[in-house]
This record gives structure tokens, sequence and C-alpha cells, in this order.
């Protein structure tokens, strides 16, 4: 049976249209990820509070993938440290192919279902940790088996994929299926597919960063000030949360060296 994310895209001729004509079809088509993303909301939720149960007992989130799904997971992982203040190695992404597939096409390295499984271990990954496995297509063997192999080992294990009953949802303890219909272009699942994704990880990597506590009121206070967009941020925010001038507010950070520690040392 013909998966939902390779089913043939509801517009024809696509070769014919005009510019106009092509963004707002895919403008429109776009507009239905979030409402499919809203379905599986308690999904989203279940898998959370593992995650963060397991983090606030010093356990790791993984995600593994391949291709965009795996590239995806890889830049929401790599974003944790700056954007929260987390240490490296606390959120890993991997994809199938290593490093050199974030860039460039790794032949065939998909289709290995007994290699996740052999890069996770480079980590150590035990039952203290949560697994995410990102598959559009919900069939990609590097994702399965590594999810798969994970679960025999006692590691919770979710997914994030955009087919209904696929065989990565049968093989987790708490899977997200998402399902946003045929591509624009057939097959082409870095469209609403990749979107559905990020979109998703953004909310699971956000919502388990505030709960354990990276941020305060609506503020980002653990970031890394590794450039003066982020200082001048930083800046920003102790100027309003204590009602000092630009220039207090600088010397406390340079003080301090953190926005939260500059809260905490000048109350």
């Amino acid at each position: 049976m013909q998966s939902i994310t390779e089913s043939s895209s509801q517009y024809e001729h696509l070769d014919k249209m005009n510019v106009r004509d092509l963004l707002v079809g895919i403008n429109r088509e776009d507009k239905t990820v979030p409402t499919a993303i809203e379905k599986v909301i308690p999904g989203i939720e279940a898998l959370v509070h593992v995650i963060v149960d397991r983090m606030k007992s010093g356990g790791r989130l993984f995600y593994i993938g391949a291709g965009t799904s795996g590239r995806l997971g890889i830049v929401d992982a790599s974003e944790i440290p700056p954007t929260y203040g987390m240490p490296h190695g606390k959120v890993i992404g991997l994809m199938a192919g290593g490093d050199k597939a974030i860039r460039q096409a790794v032949e065939f390295a998909e289709d290995d279902a007994t290699q996740a499984w052999k890069d996770l271990g480079f980590y150590n990954i035990n039952p203290a940790d949560v697994l995410v496995g990102i598959a559009a297509s919900g069939r990609t063997p590097y994702v399965i088996g590594g999810v798969r192999d994970a679960r025999l080992h006692h590691v919770a294990t979710g997914c994030i994929t955009c087919n209904s009953g696929s065989e990565l949802a049968k093989q987790v303890d708490y899977p997200i299926e998402v399902v946003v219909g045929p591509e624009f272009v057939t097959g082409s699942t870095r469209m609403k597919a990749g979107t559905a994704q990020k979109l998703v990880l953004n909310m699971i990597s956000t919502a388990t960063m505030i709960q354990l506590g990276h941020v305060k009121g609506n503020k980002m206070v653990d970031m890394q000030l590794t450039n003066n967009k982020l200082v001048d941020r930083g800046t920003r925010m102790i100027m309003e949360e204590l009602h000092v001038d630009e220039k207090e507010a600088g010397q406390l950070l340079r003080q301090f060296g953190s926005v939260r520690k500059a809260l905490a040392g000048k109350k």
C-alpha cells in the first residue's frame, strides 16, 4: 500500500505553472501543517513529560534520522546549548551517514538497520536517556533499527513521522504521527513533512527547556553570550527585569557573565 507521504500531489502540471501560482499553491499546503500538529498534541505532551523526567534525573535526549529528518534533529540539538545554556552532550542529534551526510547525501546509509545502534553506542546510551526517531515515511531502516534496539535495551523511545500506522510508530513507546497529506511536489518530504517535523521538534525541545527551568518569565536567561546581538539582548533583559539603565545592565552582564547570574546577584 502506498504511503501518504509518497502519494501523488493534488496539483497537476506544476511545470506549466507561473511563479505566482507555484508560490500560492505551496503556501496553501503549508497552512495545513499546524492543524495536523494540533491533532497530535496529546502525544507530544506525553513524550515531553518523559523527556523532562529523564533529563531532571541526569539523562539525555537523542535524535536519530536520515536525510532531511536527520538534519532537522541535528539542528534542533545544536541550538540547545547556545539558546538555553545546556551543556553540550545533553541533547544529541545523529544521522545516517554521519556528519558528512549533513551536507552531502551518503548513498544507502539509511538502509542499514544496525548502524544506528552502533552510532548510539559511541555515546553509551542507556535507560536513563530518551531516543526520538525522526522519519517522514516511518519506514527508514536506520531509524527503525535504532529505536527497536534502544527499546530492547530499556531506553524510552518516541518518534516523529508523517504516515499513520507506520512500522516506526509500532516500534516506539511514544509515537507522534503528523499526517500532513500529499506533498506539493509528489514525494518531496522536505516540504510539508519537513515543516511538521521542525515544528514538533521546536515544541518538544522548547517545552522541555522551559520545564527544566531555563526560561524566566518569557526570557532565555541561560543563553550563551556568543555574539554582540546576544549581549545586547541580555542587556535588555536585565534592564527590563531590574529597571536599570543600559549602562548598569551592561556592567552587571559583564560582571556576572550571564543574565540569570546578573539578576540573582543584583537582587
